[in-house]
């Protein structure tokens, strides 16, 4: 095994691969394949096999030697896939008709990978859910055929040993247990009837073990956990009808081979950016809710154990060991990225990676690498190594004029590393260099020289506790400390803006809590008519109350002089 983990990108110029900490060398055993019609680089789960498209051929290399092992011409292939051993290869080209061919030729196609034999082809004629589904030990094959799921056994494609039917299934998901097989399908309600959710075991498909119904889902992603013992399923609608999000209308549910099935109670209103399972299978983790998002971590119960608080977040990646989770913020927001202790619930590290469309954990579970890739982002181009406590160690720009489309880690077999030892210690690094915004807080000309006000821009901000520990300040409480904070900030602003007016008028106070407070209100009221006299010298017209509150001042100096003896 490398000391160092390779590094594979795929440019506008071919594909090209480094070694990563701590070496940070070229890697020899790959020499550099320069193209500028490569679409699709993509490794086998395990890492032992790498396949990538070049214009008409697929390429595929074992990687322990860097031999070519296989070479499949005349293709148009834009999407590949491995089985979970990595013993076929599948690949996915749009499906065309011609005058000469009017029923279109097999577009799905499966190759053994040692050697590239064509094993099977299948009419796949829409890119949704093109991909087919193995079980983890490959003795399952399954396909969607339009509404249909059908299965294939021991690898013989010829022959469908059963199908799921009658349920109108939009889409679904094995689970990744061996030897007992789990499925978990959607399907799709009439206008004005709920969606489904149902888990069944193969290959009893007349009885479900669980149902699961909800409205608002046209789409449904699943999320098993490692062991495939629980799922999460994630539904969401194009359009939010209510108005109320942008993201349309996300929603979150559990569903445990044991039949459980919960809905997940999220504490704040608005979309849904991430969902992750814990590699250790007792947890997962959501972002969630309008700006600042929060993060929640829950346990099987689907009950909130821990609170990360809530900040500028909408990604979420667990490494692949489930000591560390790392939260960040991209697309739209600047890039602000955590890392917290999975395990002890502590923030370890922080960095900014301005502009990423990409983020992934390295196998070894303590690096990470960020990428500014095209599409997304033509500009700027190039990609980031980081230490899991924040310390940048290596930056590469991409080259002036040629666009990154890709980078990857090489994958590893679970297991391959050991867990790593957390520590906040933050590592040797280097400093970045893209210039880096400015942290100063924009302040107009009228108020530079002024004192500063501090503030929060969202009060309903949150810091990260053990759910049950922090009670936060009611709304109401809220409103009031922002109404006494402007007033603060107003009265500080009119006192430096206008000189103080008072009148000649000294008082003695006696001690005589009710005399004191006499003398005060009657100095009170000489001083507002001191500010009036100076007001109608100015030539400024008053009311007839203020004068009248003229007219009073020699009723005040008696009163006053009657209280002093």
């Amino acid at each position: 095994m490398e000391s160092s983990i390779p590094i594979f990108t795929r440019s506008s110029g071919g594909i090209s691969a480094i070694l990563g900490p701590p070496q940070l060398n070229p890697f020899d055993k790959l020499p550099e394949i320069q193209s500028k019609s490569c679409r699709t680089l993509l490794f086998s789960p395990d890492g032992s096999y790498l396949a990538y498209v070049n214009g008409a051929t697929i390429t595929l290399i074992k990687t322990d030697n860097s031999d070519t092992i296989a070479t499949i011409e005349n293709t148009k292939a834009y999407h590949l896939a491995f089985s979970p051993k990595s013993s076929f290869l599948m690949s996915w080209e749009p499906f065309t008709v011609s005058n000469a061919n009017p029923q279109g030729s097999p577009n799905l196609k499966i190759y053994k990978t040692d050697g590239g034999e064509l094993v099977k082809s299948f009419i796949q004629k829409k890119q949704v859910n093109w991909e087919p589904q193995w079980s983890n030990d490959e003795k399952l094959f399954t396909r969607l055929v339009n509404t249909d799921v059908v299965f294939y056994e021991d690898l013989n494609f010829e022959r469908i040993v059963t199908r799921i039917t009658g349920h109108k299934v939009a889409s679904y998901k094995l689970s990744p247990n061996v030897g007992t097989y789990f499925i978990l399908c959607h399907t799709l309600g009439s206008p004005g009837q709920p969606s489904f959710g149902r888990l069944f075991k193969y290959p009893n498909f007349e009885n479900a073990l669980a149902n699961k119904s909800f409205f608002q889902a046209d789409k449904v992603e699943f999320l098993w956990n490692s062991k495939g013992n629980n799922a999460l399923l994630l539904t969401s609608t194009e359009v939010d009808k209510t108005g109320g999000s942008y993201y349309g209308k996300q929603g979150l549910h559990f569903i445990g081979l044991n039949g459980q099935t919960a809905m997940v109670t999220l504490s704040k209103e608005g979309p849904i950016y991430s969902v992750q399972w814990s590699p250790k299978n007792q947890e997962f983790c959501v972002i969630y809710g309008f700006m600042p998002a929060k993060t929640t971590i829950f346990n099987l119960k689907c009950e909130p154990c821990f609170e990360l608080g809530t900040g500028a977040r909408n990604s979420l990646y667990y490494n692949p060991h489930g000591n560390l989770l790392l939260v960040g913020g991209f697309g739209n927001l600047r890039g602000q990225i955590e890392v917290w202790d999975a395990i002890g619930k502590k923030k370890i590290g922080c960095c900014e990676a301005a502009d990423s469309t990409l983020l992934q954990w390295a196998a070894n579970g303590e690096h990470f690498l960020t990428a500014t890739t095209a599409p997304r982002l033509r500009i700027a181009n190039g990609f980031k190594i980081w230490h899991y406590t924040g310390s940048l160690l290596y930056e590469h720009p991409w080259p002036q004029g040629e666009e990154l489309y890709d980078v990857t880690w090489k994958p590893y077999p679970k297991q391959a590393f050991k867990e790593p030892q957390i520590s906040d210690k933050k590592v040797d690094g280097i400093a970045s260099s893209q210039p880096q915004a400015s942290k100063e807080v924009y302040r107009p000309p009228s108020a530079r020289n002024r004192p500063t006000v501090n503030f929060k821009l969202h009060n309903e901000d949150e810091d990260a506790h053990n759910v049950g520990s922090h009670v936060g300040p009611s709304k109401a409480a809220l409103e009031n400390k922002k109404k006494r904070e402007a007033k603060k900030v107003k009265q500080s602003e009119s006192t430096e803006d206008k000189p103080v007016v008072t009148s000649g008028v000294l008082i003695n106070l006696t001690g005589d809590p009710e005399l004191d407070k006499k003398l005060k209100n009657i100095k009170k009221k000489l001083d507002a008519i001191e500010k009036l006299k100076i007001d109608q010298a100015a030539g400024k017209v008053l009311e007839a109350n203020q004068l009248t509150k003229i007219e009073g001042e020699r009723a005040l100096l008696e009163e006053l002089d009657r209280l002093k003896m």
